[in-house]
């Protein structure tokens, strides 16, 4: 069996195994977990039209699928259905983010039906206010205030309306990236941004930080030709480089400072709180135009990210802590995607193989830890803390078979077209990608076109 074909039948049968955990209840819905221990009667999650957890998290898988067959009965049923529950519940939804609520709806409806998306942002116009978006997360206390990062705040936001485009994207892009601008402190090295101004502490990488708000600074100043935007984008790479370390060729940042007494590892290597993640932000910065930070070369300080994954030990399970979770936001899947899109944006290159050669490791480590049986497959993350350790089978977007699933179709085709294989792409890795690779209706180019043909500053050199 070819190693694409391995990974394709995995992805297949993880992605059968999601489709099982799918109910109906006013529309399609997603059980986050399945139990040993399973009653049989789960209730809707919390979540469960979001992006992170429920349904709107299963378009791009559907639309990573739609690459390489048809849709099958059941998969168009569930897709007219996403669109269905998503497009009735927008007038009454009021939670804005990319991940939690309005943005990831829109994101999910543009993968699927586009045009469909223009009710919801019209809904997240009509939320917006100068200081942003104001949340319902419970996640920071006194969190009715509007927040600043990608997963529950204006950065996801910002993105999101860049990316889907349309007659709301520049308004929202220009109120909200204006929002993040207020809502920056000023430190001795540049611009730096917790989750909400009132929280002492920070995670300064990619989720839930100043890397993720200056990449949504600097997609939007490149949009809108905003140079403040771009200059603010910049002092926020000065800050994070401040606070992080460039020994051995590469480039770390701490997952939170001051240090949390829960937290095994200072610096762990993932999309939310890793140098993954964080390479988003250097290759914003290109796609703006920049071409330094602090006396660094942007592309090199990208470079610098993935040779810290590079050099890790990841995906292996070193020890206790370190490298106990698979999915898309916290580990193997969401590494993997990183390096295969840096790959493609350096095609044709020994870096490119390299890459590539450390996306197919992340598979292997797929394959080897999949739990596999009549019902399909699927992954048990681990919780060194708890007892038993081994956690129930996640069926999510960024927590679990879903967001893996489509990784390995991706690896699949990437392994089967090359480097020239399309890119379904979304509203926080776009611009990570050339644009002659993204192949899904939401990609850059409409939402370049409803910018008056933006230019794609940066990229010669890699495209």
């Amino acid at each position: 069996m070819t190693a694409g074909k391995q990974y394709r039948e995995l992805g297949e049968a993880a992605w059968a195994w999601v489709l099982d955990q799918v109910r109906e209840a006013e529309g399609p819905w997603l059980r986050v977990t399945v139990p040993e221990d399973d009653d049989g009667h789960p209730v809707p999650p919390e979540h469960r039209d979001s992006l992170y957890s429920g349904i709107a998290g299963l378009a791009p898988v559907l639309a990573e699928i739609a690459r390489h067959r048809p849709l099958g009965e059941r998969e168009q049923a569930l897709a007219a259905g996403i669109v269905s529950r998503l497009s009735a519940r927008a007038a009454g939804t009021t939670e804005p983010s990319l991940y939690l609520g309005l943005a990831g709806h829109a994101t999910a409806l543009r993968l699927l039906a586009p045009g469909s998306e223009a009710l919801v942002l019209r809904r997240l116009a009509e939320l917006a206010t100068p200081d942003g978006w104001r949340t319902t997360c419970a996640f920071v206390p006194g969190s009715d205030a509007p927040l600043s990062d990608i997963i529950m705040g204006g950065a996801g936001v910002v993105l999101t309306a860049v990316w889907a485009g349309g007659e709301f994207a520049e308004p929202m892009a220009a109120t909200g990236g204006e929002a993040l601008l207020r809502m920056a402190d000023r430190t001795e090295a540049g611009l730096d941004w917790g989750i909400a101004p009132s929280t002492e502490w920070r995670l300064p990488n990619y989720s839930h930080g100043t890397a993720g708000v200056a990449a949504a600074l600097a997609t939007a100043g490149a949009a809108l030709h905003r140079e403040d935007f771009v200059a603010a984008a910049v002092e926020g790479a000065q800050h994070v480089l401040s606070v992080g370390s460039l020994a051995d060729d590469g480039f770390i940042v701490p997952h939170r400072i001051p240090p949390s007494e829960r937290s095994s590892d200072p610096v762990t290597y993932t999309w939310c709180h890793g140098p993954a993640g964080t390479s988003h932000l250097f290759a914003a910065l290109a796609h703006a135009g920049v071409t330094e930070v602090a006396g660094h070369e942007v592309d090199a300080l990208r470079q610098r990210c993935l040779t810290s994954i590079l050099t890790s030990g990841v995906p292996q399970r070193l020890r206790p802590g370190f490298w106990d979770n698979d999915g898309r936001c916290c580990g193997t899947a969401g590494v993997g995607d990183v390096l295969l899109d840096a790959a493609q944006d350096c095609a044709g290159t020994p870096r490119a193989d390299e890459l590539a050669g450390a996306a197919l490791r992340m598979g292997d480590a797929l394959v080897e830890r999949a739990v596999k049986d009549t019902t399909g497959a699927r992954w048990r993350f681990l919780e060194h803390r708890e007892d038993p350790p081994l956690l129930p089978p996640g069926t999510t977007w960024m927590q679990g078979a879903a967001g893996i699933a489509a990784y390995l179709l991706r690896l699949a085709r990437y392994l089967d077209t090359g480097p020239q294989a399309p890119v379904v792409d979304r509203p926080d890795q776009w611009w990570a990608v050339p644009a002659r690779v993204r192949g899904q209706a939401g990609s850059s180019q409409a939402c370049r076109a409803s910018f008056s043909a933006v230019s794609d500053p940066g990229r010669a050199s890699n495209s």
